[in-house]
């Protein structure tokens, strides 16, 4: 497997589905509450921004936009990410 399947399928079956996860139960929390604090407006905009940047890595990795090192980069930028937060 190429590094660039590597990270579009890490991208497609890890990281988005979590973000969607995160957002999904962050609503949720909003909703409970009837407002949404600051922290809560900014974690939601964090969240719907790297969900965006995400699929625009999806889209480049498509059109083969991508340097080898960029792609290798990116992965383990976002494995460390994800490992963090376990």
């Amino acid at each position: 497997m190429t590094s660039s399947e590597k990270l579009k399928n890490f991208l497609e079956q890890e990281i988005i589905p979590d973000l969607e996860v995160a957002i999904d139960g962050l609503f949720a929390d909003i909703d409970k509450s009837k407002s949404a604090s600051k922290e809560q407006k900014d974690d939601l905009e964090d969240m719907r921004e790297m969900r965006t940047e995400c699929f625009a890595i999806l889209e480049e990795l498509k059109r083969d936009e991508l340097e080898e090192d960029e792609i290798v980069e990116l992965l383990t930028e976002l494995m460390d990410m994800k490992t963090e937060e376990e």
